[in-house]
């Protein structure tokens, strides 16, 4: 399942969790309404007491807005960034915490939801016996490695690895086929780094990433020399080397974002063809596709062959160590302290600049959320999400997909023709809202209180197996990509479908108790992002069935060419530390999705007053609440390593950019602020992006 994200963070720094009802800072200033006699009072939904007087919306809208927020609020130490999104993450965590130790304290049947969620937690918390085992959990796997006789050997020993979530130089995903939406498929696709991008590896002349990669030898060298390898300097080096040769050959973030060159249908048998010198047969038969699968998709071709040269150059030593230091990453959180300890030193003080690693317990919420998301979310549902919040969500939907509609037909760059197919697409949009109608099923994963490790192994085989058993079926168009409780939202565009978990509606996104307008600009321009990301340089390749087909006319192709060239050079010139910009084409996708959604948002609430004049509260109109709200649910800080990172890896610009860029390209921001030229928020009226 591809999936477009709203952010990134909830997923790449931890595990996604999340509230129905909020208890945060972001909401203070949209407390319940106060009740009249007649009908209730709704809140503007801004958190006012944040505003920064001393900024002129006109010139900072993001400072002005948060700027208070800003001054006096500190990353928590054992976070990489704070925010929105973290927020509310943190203030569920207790609640999640609730569920579990419920199901741990009750005695629950065993084979039931309750018994795997309470004995996975149990033997998560159980920090004497994890103390007690050290690396002994992984000895068998350890061992197996070792044992390796021949290079022969390695394709089935890739296969079992990827199996249980070791990061190995290439692994395989099941999703649909790309041009043919009614059949699932293996993608091949390349991996196994240590560090988050090629560039950590191959930037030598960045000083920052230099000394990044010379941390990751020696934290290499000490993971190695814990779990007993006597050659833990030397094996450290080259497996350092080994995985300098791999960055080099791999597609860069730019080139995996075209799924057209990312499509090549190959048979099981031609293999040898894309990729000769490796053993496909052996890895098709330990990764149980062959029988299942005549044909897989290799995404980076020129990558596998590359690969298999510079793994063919490569010592057996030098693999062995590699592996075993991956499997040891890999389940490093699940073993003792020392472990533990030595993985945030670098993965979280060295590449995310948090000082303090979580609480344990908290830590523990996330490893049960990563091994059986759907049955805590469940109960999750079952005791915090509002169901009317449900209905709310869906007429705002409608109502958004409603704008887009009259939005394309108003388009004067795009031709009849073109358009057509754009509303054909626009009305096989599938909306699913807060949790799935059918929920997974768990009942083949066995917990055990005393066996941490082994949960998380047969937890993760249990998803690979049930990828894997896809194969051959029918579509499931009730799955879902996210849990209930991920603070988050997704566009898949396989499936035309648009998704948003439950925990998403809650303020700042979503405010019950508050005037539409903000709403608008929170969730409103979010469920718009997530519709534009089935028309944004990436999304609008596909059709409305989810295949890859070219639907454009060459002209309009050569239109949306040009606006999207602009909408680059834009986001190329924000800088979020010095030496660090913003990659345009990276984030193009999602700009466009920022850009288009809020656009679409703005529309969709003007359509709402039926041409009745909105309120001014607290001092603001609906057009201001409506900007005000958009800024609000991107506020944040980020940490310096952290930022370096998102701005290598993440296809989402920072957060201030999200805000600000964006508004700046919104004809109703000006009106509704008075923005003038002289004013540092403003474009000359021909610099400005407008796609949708």
């Amino acid at each position: 399942m591809k999936q477009h994200l709203l952010s990134a963070l909830t997923l790449a720094l931890v595990a996604s969790v999340a509230q129905a009802e909020t208890t945060t800072a972001a909401a203070a200033g949209a407390g319940a309404a106060a009740k009249s006699a007649k009908a209730p009072v709704l809140s503007s939904g801004i958190a006012t007491e944040y505003i920064e007087q001393g900024v002129r919306p006109q010139d900072d809208f993001f400072e002005y807005l948060n700027g208070k927020w800003l001054k006096n609020t500190e990353i928590p130490a054992d976070k990489a960034s704070w925010g929105s999104f973290m927020e509310l993450r943190e203030n569920t965590l207790p609640r999640l915490r609730g569920i579990i130790e419920k199901s741990a304290a009750t005695n629950p049947a065993a084979g039931t939801d309750a018994q795997r969620i309470g004995d996975f937690w149990a033997s998560f918390m159980d920090e004497a016996r994890l103390e007690q085992l050290g690396v002994a959990p992984l000895k068998g796997e350890l061992d197996k490695i070792a044992a390796i006789k021949d290079k022969s050997e390695l394709p089935a020993v890739l296969a079992r690895l990827g199996k249980i979530g070791v990061g190995v130089p290439f692994d395989f995903a099941i999703h649909q086929d790309n041009k043919d939406s009614t059949k699932y498929v293996a993608d091949i696709m390349q991996g196994g780094l240590g560090m988050p991008d090629r560039d950590y590896y191959l930037k030598a002349d960045d000083k920052k990433l230099a000394d990044t990669k010379a941390k990751y030898l020696q934290h290499a060298e000490k993971m190695l020399a814990m779990a007993g390898d006597k050659n833990a300097a030397a094996n450290a080096k080259a497996i350092v080397d080994f995985e300098t040769e791999i960055a080099r050959v791999q597609w860069t973030k730019v080139e995996l974002r075209d799924p057209v060159k990312a499509y090549n249908k190959v048979n099981l048998a031609d293999m040898d063809k894309v990729a000769p010198g490796f053993d496909w047969k052996s890895w098709f038969d330990a990764a149980s596709l062959s029988g299942k699968a005549s044909y897989v998709i290799v995404s980076q071709p020129t990558y596998l062959k590359s690969f298999v040269d510079v793994s063919n150059k490569t010592s057996l030593d030098t693999w062995k160590a590699y592996l075993s230091l991956h499997l040891i990453e890999s389940y490093g959180s699940f073993l003792s302290k020392n472990f533990v300890d030595e993985r945030f030193d670098f993965y979280g003080k060295t590449l995310s600049g948090a000082t303090e690693i979580e609480p344990r317990w908290k830590r523990g919420v996330g490893a049960v959320e990563r091994a059986q998301g759907e049955s805590l979310g469940k109960l999750y549902v079952a005791e915090y999400f509002p169901p009317e919040h449900k209905a709310r969500m869906e007429k705002l939907v409608a109502n958004l997909l409603a704008a887009y509609k009259q939005s394309i037909d108003k388009l004067d760059w795009m031709s009849p023709a073109t358009k057509k197919e754009a509303q054909a697409k626009l009305a096989k949009f599938t909306p699913k809202i807060a949790y799935p109608n059918k929920w997974k099923d768990y009942s083949k994963l066995v917990v055990k209180r005393d066996d941490l490790v082994g949960n998380v192994m047969r937890s993760r085989v249990v998803e690979a197996d049930r990828e894997l058993d896809k194969l051959g079926k029918p579509i499931d168009r009730e799955e879902w990509g996210m849990t209930p409780q991920t603070i988050n939202a997704y566009y898949n565009p396989e499936m035309n479908e648009i998704v948003f978990p439950a925990a998403i509606l809650q303020p700042p996104f979503f405010d019950a108790n508050a005037d539409d307008a903000v709403n608008y600009g929170g969730i409103g321009a979010v469920i718009g992002h997530e519709i534009s990301h089935g028309f944004d340089d990436q999304g609008a390749q596909y059709d409305g069935n989810g295949n890859l087909r070219d639907w454009w006319s060459a002209a309009d192709h050569k239109n949306f060419k040009a606006k999207t060239n602009m909408l680059v050079q834009q986001y190329n010139g924000y800088s979020p530390l010095p030496g660090y910009n913003v990659n345009g084409e990276l984030t193009l996708g999602e700009n466009i999705a920022d850009n288009s959604g809020l656009a679409i948002a703005a529309k969709a609430y003007k359509i709402s007053l039926k041409g009745k004049k909105a309120p001014v509260i607290n001092g603001m109109t609906g057009e201001q609440r409506l900007y005000a709200g958009w800024a609000q649910v991107w506020r944040s800080k980020m940490r310096e390593p952290a930022q370096i990172a998102q701005v290598k890896t993440d296809p989402h610009s920072p957060g201030q950019f999200r805000a600000n860029g964006t508004l700046k390209n919104q004809p109703g921001f000006y009106e509704a602020f008075k923005v003038k030229q002289g004013d540092k928020m403003y474009l000359a009226p021909k610099d400005r992006v407008i796609i949708w």
